[in-house]
Parts: C-alpha cells; structure tokens; sequence
C-alpha cells in the first residue's frame, strides 16, 4: 500500500487537515513538511525498521514526526511524557531502541535518560526543519500492510507495561471498522485532547489521514477548552474517558450541547453508571467503546442508536473482530459464612461472567521482545485481554472489571464496577473506586476511594448505610478513604494498582 499521508494530499490537497493552537494546515501542506522531515530524518541514520522512540507533548510537530517516521519506514514509538528517567530507559533498553525524538518540554528528561544508555542518539525536533520547505528528493515509499508501524507499551497500570506491535494493518482494520459502526460524515472534525502517546490519541491521528476530515488537536486536556471546541469549532466526534467527560460537564454546566456533536466515544473502562443516565437526560450522544492497546483502540463500540436502549453496554465488536466470553473459576469453594446462600454466586450465573477473548485484523502482531508474555496471551489463536465481562441475549458485551481488579473475598467474585456504580450515584460523590485489599480471614475485603464534591461532607458511617440498601452485606466496603483526587495515568485511567499498594501499606 502507497503511504497514508501522500495518498491523502493527493486526493483532498486543500482541505484542513490539522488545527492546533492558533494555525491550520492543509493536506498538502501537511504532507510538505512531512516530506521535509522525512528527508531529514534519514540524515540521522533513521530509516526502514529503526525503532525511534517520541517523548513530546501534543503538537503539530509530534503530527509531522509521525507521519515522516512512516515514510522512512522506521517503528514509531511513543513514550509517556509522565514517566521517570528509569522507566523510559527501561523501555528504550527493552525494545533495543537507540533514537530519541524530544520536545522543548521534555529536554531535561531526555538528557537524564541518555546518561542512563550510552548509545542512544537524541534529537530536539526543534532542529528538525520541517517548514516553509519546498522541494526534496525524497521518494515516497510503499509499505506492506504486515509491516510494523507502531511499538506501544501498556499502561502499566497493574505491572511492567508491555510493548505492543501493531503492524499497518492493524491501524486500517480499527480504522476501517470504527467507520462501518459510526459513519463518516464530510462535516466530520474530531479533536483529540488524549495524549498522542496513548493509543487512543495515535488512532484520531491515523484515521484522520485514512476518512480525509481535519483534526482539532488539544496540547492537553482542558475542560473549558473541550466546550469551547464544540462550540467554535463544529467538532462532531471526540474521544474521552469518565474523568475527562465528568469533567466537560461539571465546566458545561446548564448550556446545551450543540446539535453539531454527533458522537463523544467514551473508552478507558467501564462507565459509572451515573454517569451514562445523566448524560442521557442532557441528550449527550456518547458511544460507549471498549478497548485494548493491543488491539490498536477500538474492541467494540456501542452504535449510537443504541445508546439508550443498551444503556452501560460497550456494544458489539466492530466488524472484523471476533470476541468470545472465556468462563473461569476460582479454585476455591463458595463460603457461606456473611450471607445466605441464596447469594452466592449470583451475579456470576446470572450474566455468565468471564475472560473477554478477541481475534481478528486489529489484534496486534505480538509483545515486542517478549516470548513469554505474547504465549501467555495468545492461546489457541485467541488474545486473551484479562478484562472481566459478558454478553446479553442480543450479544452485547458489557464490561466489568480487570481480572486483576477482581477482588476475590471469601472464595466469592466482587466486581469493583458494582460498588462504584452504587457509591457515584450518591449526590455528594464526585468520583469513587474500589480496590481490594489483603485480609486475614477472607483473603480481602473491598475498600473504597471517594472524591466528594466541593462543599459537601460524608462520613464512613452514612456511606455504609447507603451502601446497605443497595449491595449485599458481603459487597459493602470495610473502609471509606476520602481523597481530594484519585490517581491516574496520563490517559486519565485510575492507577488502582498505586491505591492497592498504598492500603496494603497501611494495614
């Protein structure tokens, strides 16, 4: 296949094809400073499979080295902006990776990292002249679809994070099946205020070329800026998690949503229910989707006609997907002490709960340098994606948890998503999780994290009431933390394994 970006100014030279800041450019334009990049990307010693690693804020020259490193050929590998000096160097040891691209903001990390690897070669994009460039010898190449065109680690949240290879086509197949599912629209503008880094930010990016509509692209999240763009800028799509739409519409307050936004794409795990009905009375037209880096963004997504009939549903998986529920059991007998019996194991048999297994086009080619870990996910041709959840008569996937966020008391499955759902729906909550932690006699116990909202106060003791009329005796949480704010990732996703190991700490 002829690379994405020439084909595109080709064919669309003077539409809009990104916005930043204050500036647009052009597909044409666009790809004139691709090709400048290109050319000097190659006068570094980057070309066909050199794996270059990218720590740089959003901007519209991250936009042009990620174009540029396709046309070279080389494996584009975004780096979190947020992580330490030993953790990147971790990666760039990991995958063999000895080219850094950095950013103004990011000078001083990438200095401290290449004190750590001896041979790496940095450049600041900044010397990279990829403006008012006219001509350039560079020939633009040709890829083949399983050729690799992006490493991404995950996010790490429950462990080492892990270095996914996804090949060209992988990127196409989502592309191609996220389209069939949400339409395209030639009015279509989709601003990505996620970190380009993150999976879901790179796929805005990527589509984006594949549909032909222009990018509005956000340094980083910002509630205000988020309305302001929906509001100025006609955008119709836009993709976030809980915390990033939470926050849209504590900023939006009582104004109405434009007509001209068609579609928020909500991702990063399973949805506060709460949060999803209150969306629904300001007629907010979101999408839930479930997700994997591994599988380059989108999994399933829920079509938007069916977002109030299927309300908390991540939909059906996007075609060319295939996806499976892998019942499992824990090894251990159901207890009956805390309860009666008739509650054991409720919840699991009536929604046959288990492993979400995928396979298909979008699944990523493997775990760079990483044999074991790639067998232990893939079993008979199958991706295992250690995420908890079921499907309805109509097949409908909903999602429940990590199996790693499983909190398993007593020799009984507690879901993390139920409680929460049950904690978000009471008004002084802002934002409340769930986690397990280590107990004597029932292995562990759940313990909930709540944000509560400016100016209002709650006490364990009435938590645990509310909680009583709604859960089962064994589902309250043992122990209430009230925090100003939760932990997350840059991709807005809660650290749960940062709260596991702060309360086991406290034990």
């Amino acid at each position: 296949m002829q690379d994405w970006l020439a084909q595109r100014a080709m064919r669309s030279p003077e539409r809009v094809a990104l916005f930043f800041e204050n500036a647009q450019w052009t597909w044409r334009e666009l790809d004139a400073r691709v090709k400048a990049c290109a050319s000097q990307l190659g006068a570094h010693g980057i070309g066909e499979n050199t794996r270059v690693a990218v720590l740089m804020r959003n901007s519209d020259a991250y936009v042009v080295l990620v174009h540029a490193l396709a046309r070279v050929g080389a494996v584009l590998v975004p780096i979190n902006t947020r992580l330490t000096t030993n953790e990147i160097a971790w990666q760039l040891n990991h995958i063999h990776a000895r080219h850094l691209m950095y950013d103004d903001a990011n000078m001083y990390t990438a200095e401290q990292v290449a004190q750590t690897i001896s041979q790496l070669h940095r450049v600041n994009v900044r010397n990279l002249k990829t403006a008012g460039v006219r001509h350039s010898s560079f020939v633009v190449r040709q890829f083949e679809l399983d050729d690799a065109h992006s490493i991404l680690f995950t996010s790490g949240t429950t462990g080492k994070p892990k270095g996914a290879v996804l090949t060209y086509a992988n990127h196409w197949w989502n592309a191609m099946g996220s389209a069939l599912n949400l339409g395209l629209y030639k009015e279509d503008v989709w601003l990505a205020c996620l970190p380009l880094f993150h999976i879901g930010g790179l796929a805005i990016l990527l589509r984006s070329v594949i549909y032909g509509h222009p990018v509005v692209l956000h340094e980083s999240f910002d509630a205000g800026a988020v309305n302001r763009a929906f509001d100025e800028q006609r955008v119709t799509i836009v993709s976030l998690v809980s915390t990033m739409l939470r926050r849209v519409l504590e900023a939006r307050g009582e104004h109405e949503f434009p007509n001209t936004l068609r579609c928020v794409l909500l991702g990063g795990g399973p949805a506060p229910r709460e949060l999803l009905e209150r969306c629904a009375e300001k007629h907010v037209p979101v999408a839930q989707t479930y997700g994997l880096t591994e599988a380059a963004s989108q999994v399933a997504t829920l079509a938007p006609g069916e977002a109030l009939r299927k309300l908390g549903s991540a939909g059906k998986p996007l075609m060319g997907v295939e996806l499976e529920i892998e019942r499992f059991r824990n090894g251990e007998e159901s207890t009956k002490q805390a309860r009666e019996k008739k509650e054991i194991r409720e919840f699991e048999e009536l929604y046959q709960i288990g492993e979400i297994v995928i396979r298909g086009a979008t699944v990523m080619k493997e775990y760079a340098e990483d044999v074991e870990a790639t067998e232990r996910a893939f079993r008979d041709g199958w991706f295992h994606t250690g995420d908890l959840g079921y499907l309805d008569k109509e097949g409908f996937l909903y999602v429940v948890a990590r199996r790693d966020d499983l909190i398993v008391s007593g020799g009984e499955n507690i879901y993390p998503a139920e409680i929460e759902n049950v904690l978000n729906s009471h008004p002084a909550i802002l934002e409340a999780v769930v986690i397990g932690a280590a107990n004597a006699e029932w292995g562990q116990t759940p313990v909930a994290y709540c944000v509560l909202r400016e100016g209002e106060l709650m006490s364990a003791k009435e938590l645990k009431i509310f909680c009583a009329e709604k859960l089962a005796r064994y589902k309250i949480p043992t122990r209430f933390v009230f925090v100003d704010a939760l932990p997350r990732n840059a991709a807005g996703k809660i650290l749960r394994r940062a709260l596991m190991d702060e309360t086991n700490k406290q034990k």
